[in-house]
């Protein structure tokens, strides 16, 4: 396990890592997620075997610190996500990232475009207040301090089983200011932001998801859009040939 801080306070956020070959994979999960348990079944595969890769968990999950003091923005999540990448001395890096780690990771490109090389994302969040769902709405539905209470408990029961596995490891502030910052979004937006990248961009939607709102013009601004049979928003889980396909380069 390796470490970096990142608010100059001693906090520090933590990952786990294969050896391997550069460019580096570098795996971020969504809201109330771990990196290694949405992703590490993914990097075993023989497709994406002998490259470096690294499963990090944001602040305030998994195995990272939690402090209170933390903002939890999008930004914020970026730059701490960013210290990771500075310490493992990666530039140029793959970054595959799931729902809100897909947004961090374009803020990322954005913020520093030298640690990002290119952009496997899974149903990332792209635009400001999205439709209703039962993760981030859920917990914003709440005031923090309602929710850090009680409330917490109730929005695990709603969420069901398997995501509330990983949920339960976050920090419940943390939870909920990372939620209200994602409702928020980046300035600028991350749409706006993903459609400015001239790097190599994948966009992973589950066909059980519905449509993509706003393909046409993420397409038209290169970003290559996959609708992925038989899936939903866990698109690792319930189609990983179709995700590892994705990840190799070979959709």
């Amino acid at each position: 396990m390796r470490q970096a801080e990142f608010d100059g306070k001693g906090s520090c956020i933590r990952w786990t890592e294969t050896p391997g070959e550069e460019p580096a994979r570098v795996y971020v999960h969504g809201l109330g997620s771990v990196s290694s348990v949405y992703h590490a079944h993914i990097a075993a595969r023989g497709e994406l075997a002998g490259r470096r890769s690294l499963f990090i968990d944001l602040p305030g999950h998994g195995i990272s610190d939690r402090p209170e003091s933390f903002g939890y923005r999008l930004e914020e999540h970026a730059d701490a996500l960013a210290a990771a990448l500075d310490a493992a001395e990666l530039r140029g890096a793959e970054l595959v990232a799931h729902s809100m780690g897909g947004s961090v990771a374009i803020v990322l490109a954005h913020r520093r475009p030298d640690l990002v090389s290119r952009l496997v994302l899974t149903e990332a969040n792209l635009d400001a207040s999205p439709p209703p769902a039962p993760g981030s709405a859920g917990i914003t539905a709440y005031e923090e301090e309602e929710f850090v209470g009680g409330a917490h408990a109730r929005v695990l029961e709603a969420v069901g089983p398997l995501w509330a596995a990983t949920m339960r490891l976050a920090d419940p502030r943390a939870l909920h200011r990372s939620a209200v910052w994602l409702r928020r979004g980046s300035e600028p937006i991350m749409r706006e932001i993903l459609e400015g990248l001239t790097i190599d961009r994948v966009y992973l939607q589950g066909e059980l998801s519905g449509e993509l709102p706003g393909r046409k013009a993420l397409e038209a601004a290169g970003v290559r859009v996959v609708i992925v049979p038989g899936a939903g928003h866990n698109v690792m889980f319930d189609n990983p040939d179709a995700f590892v396909a994705a990840v190799a380069g070979r959709d």
